[in-house]
């Protein structure tokens, strides 16, 4: 254990005069908020969307904390009631939609909406909604589709869906019987649309930057009886696209920081303060003189970090090729659902994958990728299926090991979140920005702005690195820093 930092210190004295805090944690956030819960006899909640997290909280806050998730504090208080609709069994999408009165296609310009589409985005819709704070389903929790790019194909989509996602969010309400399946965030929704007071004396909010504002509101609402306290790091908001988001930097509080970190040393905090700069992020990190780091060139490295579950594939696929035992975070189902869509495109059928439900043909979907702009993420996906088939990326999917058993560990940056390995190579997913006049990386200009979003992810990937840091596909971000002026 290390002695507390000086600014671990003034967050304890604020939260001991009784002050709400919204605290930017760059590092030891968790030891922090054990020392503040362990100077107080109050009694507190501790909230967090993660079991993991939840679990090891819980193992580390003294007795006097109670330390839940999200959905199990919902389940208490409300969710519970509905405990036999949550073993009910799954069904497909299409069959819940025909219960709900989705019977038929429709056409939307030059496009026709089949019917499991329609179901599929009916369910999404619900799902959106229940991640918001608002009181009923509307028409911009409705998902876009890709080739109804346009406001008014998307407008028409959209007046289609959401009737029957009313219908949708309706049948959740009956505790005895339903045609949807009952999943955990309808009882979250469901309680907190019954404005519930959560009994402590102080609330602490973990990982406040990823919160969905269901959450965030319920949390928000408990000012007038509880001191709130939400922990968290701006620069890590890496969620937006599920309906996540930050607001911790708006949050009606005493703005504090945590900056140093005990997990690496000045090093790689350096590469840390790159992206932060980038990112325009609200802290800037200091790592551990007496922790060995070094960034540079890693041949073994521990786990390699990828920008996309694309990315991710082609490294699989490659250290299998060269012979390495293998391990992908969280498994490849989703690389293996898409290569299955993939298979159907390319033998002429439609696919039902959401990404790729509107392509008649593999050939549509090339053409997308190559001439559309809004198609342009596509085409890593389209380049890794032309290259080695779709048969060749599932027999990779099957060959993937256990972590415990794998040589080296392929994650995204996004399933990184919250881990650290001793060693970490960067992939080469992570874009350069392209020069300002030519669409290409422009050596001799100043770069085009990197977007927010990628300059967090960037930071949470080289953030999971404690002793060793190959940057890879991240090592033009010395010019960028220049770009930034830092």
């Amino acid at each position: 254990m290390h002695p507390p930092t000086d600014e671990q210190v003034y967050t304890a004295d604020t939260f001991r005069d009784g002050r709400h805090i919204a605290l930017q944690a760059g590092a030891g956030k968790t030891s922090t908020l054990c020392l503040l819960a362990a100077g107080t006899s109050r009694r507190g909640r501790y909230l967090t969307f993660s079991k993991d997290i939840a679990r090891d909280a819980a193992a580390r806050f003294p007795d006097t904390v109670q330390c839940r998730t999200a959905h199990a504090t919902a389940y208490a208080g409300l969710g519970h009631r509905y405990a036999h609709r949550l073993n009910s069994p799954r069904q497909p999408a299409w069959k819940t939609g025909q219960a709900l009165g989705v019977l038929r296609p429709v056409r939307i310009g030059n496009h026709e909406i089949s019917q499991r589409t329609l179901s599929h985005n009916v369910l999404r819709t619900v799902s959106r909604f229940c991640y918001s704070a608002d009181r009923a389903p509307a028409h911009h929790h409705v998902p876009r589709l890709r080739c109804l790019e346009q406001p008014a194909d998307h407008g028409q989509f959209a007046d289609l869906v959401l009737p029957f996602a009313v219908k949708a969010w309706a049948d959740p309400q009956h505790p005895d019987h339903g045609v949807m399946r009952f999943e955990h965030d309808h009882y979250l929704k469901m309680w907190a649309l019954t404005e519930p007071t959560i009994e402590a004396d102080f609330l602490f909010l973990d990982e406040a930057q990823d919160a969905n504002p269901v959450l965030e509101q319920v949390f928000a609402a408990q000012r007038d009886h509880a001191q709130l306290v939400m922990v968290g790091d701006s620069a890590q908001a890496i969620y937006g696209w599920r309906g996540a988001q930050d607001v911790m930097t708006g949050f009606d509080a005493d703005q504090l920081t945590l900056t140093r970190s005990f997990r690496f040393g000045p090093q790689i905090a350096e590469q840390a303060n790159r992206w932060l700069a980038l990112a325009d992020a609200p802290i800037r990190l200091t790592g551990t003189d007496s922790i060995p780091a070094e960034v540079g060139d890693v041949d073994h490295p521990d786990a390699v970090l990828c920008r996309t579950n694309i990315g991710a594939m082609t490294e699989v696929l490659r250290l299998l090729g060269d012979g390495h035992r293998v391990a992908l975070t969280r498994g490849g189902q989703q690389l293996a659902t898409l290569a299955l869509a993939a298979r159907d495109l390319k033998e002429g059928r439609r696919t039902h994958h959401p990404e790729l439900v509107l392509f008649a043909t593999w050939g549509d979907l090339q053409d997308y990728a190559a001439y559309d702009p809004a198609g342009r993420d596509l085409q890593p996906f389209v380049d890794l299926v032309d290259t080695h088939r779709p048969d060749a990326i599932l027999a990779a999917v099957a060959e993937l090991s256990d972590e415990t058993h794998a040589d080296v560990t392929v994650s995204t940056a996004h399933k990184a979140k919250d881990r650290e390995w001793p060693a970490v190579k960067i992939a080469a997913d992570f874009p350069q920005p392209e020069g300002p006049d030519h669409g290409t990386p422009d050596t001799e200009n100043t770069p085009a702005p990197l977007s927010d979003v990628d300059a967090r992810l960037a930071y949470v990937a080289v953030t999971r690195a404690r002793h060793r840091l190959d940057l890879g596909g991240l090592a033009w971000s010395g010019s960028a820093q220049q770009a930034a002026g830092d």
